[in-house]
């Protein structure tokens, strides 16, 4: 039994937590800390959904994977609610991070902020072009990919940003998972397969783009409920 806090494992009394799941936490954990910054000490589990679009029992489903956080007339304390799930996303402590591949993308990659605010700190980044060598962008220093082993043992690092062209993403992602690599975010557009030992979540950004423009397409011509597509059309 987990306690009042909720200490549960992040499996869940259910099996895996589901990668929706997961997503949720990210937007619940960003929420909260606006709320915070507002100065609110806690929410409800209505409120909390009712900001982003749940219901107040997704929300309530969605936590229950990981414990009890609540309190009877209280709701969710804010601040301790963002600790816990911190602690369950595993950014309650910083992460080193690699990037493969400085091209166009990789060097945006390297500017943004954004990750250092979330607990990811790029350490290092990696390339084979000789001209890109021993440069250093945004403070990180680009090294030949034959280093990696080298410089993943000396700095930790366990995550990985994969930007290289699609033809080499599955050889460089070997190369990271034998490098000791646990984790590999693949910004090239081909799915990439590894050992159960690395978790891979895969970003293409044509991909989304086609989900964006089928939502507006078909936002008009969408059946009514309960009406096939073409029973709505015979109408």
């Amino acid at each position: 039994m987990s306690d009042p806090k909720g200490k549960s494992g992040a499996s869940g009394s259910e099996g895996p937590v589901p990668k929706a799941v997961v997503t949720r936490l990210s937007l619940y954990l960003r929420e909260l800390e606006h709320l915070v910054r507002d100065g609110h000490s806690t929410i409800s589990s209505s409120q909390l959904g009712a900001r982003l679009g749940f219901t107040d029992a997704q929300v309530r489903k969605d936590l229950a994977y990981f414990g009890h956080f609540g309190y009877p007339g209280i709701g969710y304390r804010c601040e301790e609610l963002i600790a816990e799930i911190k602690r369950i996303m595993g950014t309650d402590q910083q992460w080193a991070v690699a990037l493969v591949g400085v091209g166009n993308l990789g060097r945006a990659l390297l500017g943004y902020r954004g990750f250092q605010q979330r607990g990811f700190r790029l350490v290092a980044a990696f390339d084979t072009d000789p001209r890109k060598i021993g440069d250093c962008i945004e403070g990180v220093t680009v090294y030949h990919l034959d280093q990696l082993p080298e410089i993943a043992q000396r700095e930790t690092i366990r995550l990985a940003l994969l930007a290289v062209p699609a033809t080499q993403a599955q050889i460089v992602a070997e190369r990271l998972a034998a490098a000791g690599v646990e984790g590999v975010l693949n910004f090239a557009p081909v799915t990439i397969t590894l050992g159960e030992q690395v978790s891979q979540i895969g970003v293409d950004l044509a991909i989304e783009l086609e989900q964006l423009s089928f939502s507006v397409a078909n936002r008009e011509s969408a059946a009514a409920p309960g009406e096939p597509p073409d029973a709505a059309a015979d109408a």
